[in-house]
């Protein structure tokens, strides 16, 4: 099981809609790290480690959120931070 960090800036209606609280539950149920952190252009930025198929898996938790609408992510490889031990939002 190969742990992963991985950047991504998601698009669409990802502001005001629960997606940084959702993003927390769903990235803490997949035992994953990181931060989640909304941005002045209407965009959420994320930085977030564990096993790929978690990442996966927490990116489709929080597009299952009642308002919440992903039209576009772009997701970039980063060094896995041995030093970090908790996801939570900026």
């Amino acid at each position: 099981m190969a742990i992963v960090r991985k950047h991504i800036y998601f698009s669409g209606q990802v502001q005001g809609v629960g997606f940084r609280y959702r993003a927390k539950n769903a990235a803490r149920a997949n035992d994953l790290t990181g931060w989640v952190d909304n941005l002045w252009d209407g965009r959420v930025e994320m930085e977030v480690q564990g096993e790929l198929s978690g990442i996966e898996r927490m990116i489709q938790e929080i597009e299952m959120g009642s308002f919440i609408r992903i039209e576009n992510y772009q997701m970039e490889d980063l060094p896995v931070d041995e030093r970090e031990w908790s996801f939570y939002s900026k």
